[in-house]
């Protein structure tokens, strides 16, 4: 048997860090908005007809292999730390190859483990006869994946991940819920350039020393959370209108408050990579992901996204993306 999956990663552009248990608890209304784009990252399993277990990487080029008895071995597995955690919580009876690889750039901010993370699952989860419905992915995908990283996993990854499109997630006391913005798609596209920056991402935001600010009742540190939820909410209802100026004063006013929660969320070459984009019709700068590198995404003045996206493929060391949104979300196909 072979499978085959697929999820996509993705662009956020508010919210993030407030999508971290418990911090949305902390604040009525959280939610994240962020769409997803087809830089995909990818599984294959293949079975065997012995009892070996080899997982390989592509990106990382790392492989090594184990066998069914041995299995017990992957909980504490530092090689692929990710993929070892899931195949031991899958506990798979058969003997398997598996393959993984991604099409985003190493240390994107693009929630590409996240994304990984969704993929496996999908694979394994088939391999075990489809044990688990599609609704618990994500619990598992969270609550493998703050083993591996030791802190609490952020949710809005996820959900990109699985489902795909434009969307806002949206955090209660009674739980999360996806929200499918049906947005004007081509005028989104037609307006954000993604740009890898040639750092791999550096954590520019320590989500753990801000969550434990936060509990220990940082007020400024809450003060700007509220701003953060505020930006989320704001921002949907723009989308949802078309309202284009908007949406670009929005995100524009959101990255002086980004900074203000962490200054190491970009470095001086993405400062450069800032100036050189909004001096050529760039609107607002959203940091994806943790930022300290990886990538940014700019919201460009209408018809300047060329000028933009010209402007930054003469810089060194930086990579104008090309993307579309994915629709799909986690793809499975079983043959």
């Amino acid at each position: 048997m072979i499978i085959e999956t697929s999820a996509p990663t993705r662009v956020d552009l508010a919210g993030g860090t407030i999508d971290i248990p418990p911090l949305f608890l902390f604040h009525e209304g959280a939610s994240t908005v962020n769409f997803a784009v087809n830089m995909l990252a990818k599984c294959r399993i293949e079975t065997r007809d012995d009892d070996v277990i080899r997982l390989e990487s592509i990106d990382r080029n790392v492989s090594f292999e184990t066998t069914l008895g041995m299995m017990h071995e992957l909980k504490n597995e530092p090689r692929l730390e990710l993929l070892s955690k899931l195949v031991y919580f899958f506990k798979p009876e058969t003997g398997f190859n598996m393959i993984t690889e991604s099409e985003a750039p190493a240390g994107a901010g693009l929630a590409g483990s996240s994304t990984l993370n969704i993929a496996c699952i999908g694979a394994l989860n088939k391999l075990v006869g489809d044990r688990y419905s599609p609704d618990r992915f994500i619990p598992i995908a969270a609550n493998i994946e703050t083993t591996v990283i030791k802190v609490p996993a952020g949710y809005q990854d996820y959900y990109s991940a699985q489902h795909g499109g434009v969307a806002s997630i949206k955090f209660a006391p009674d739980g999360m819920s996806r929200e499918a913005l049906d947005v004007d798609a081509k005028t989104l596209e037609a307006r954000i350039v993604v740009l890898y920056t040639g750092e791999p991402r550096n954590s520019g935001t320590n989500n753990w020393e801000i969550t434990k600010r936060h509990i220990d009742g940082d007020k400024e540190l809450f003060d700007i959370f509220e701003g953060i939820r505020d930006s989320a909410v704001e921002l949907r209802d723009a989308l949802l209108e078309n309202r284009w100026n908007d949406v670009g004063e929005i995100l524009k006013k959101a990255h002086p408050a980004r900074k203000r929660l962490s200054p190491n969320i970009t470095t001086p070459h993405m400062d450069h990579l800032i100036e050189v984009a909004e001096a050529n019709g760039a609107i607002a700068t959203k940091v994806c992901g943790a930022g300290g590198g990886g990538c940014i995404a700019f919201f460009c003045e209408e018809v300047r996204k060329a000028d933009v996206e010209n402007a930054l493929s003469s810089e060194e060391n930086a990579e104008v993306l090309q993307w579309r949104i994915n629709s799909q979300g986690l793809t499975i196909d079983v043959s």
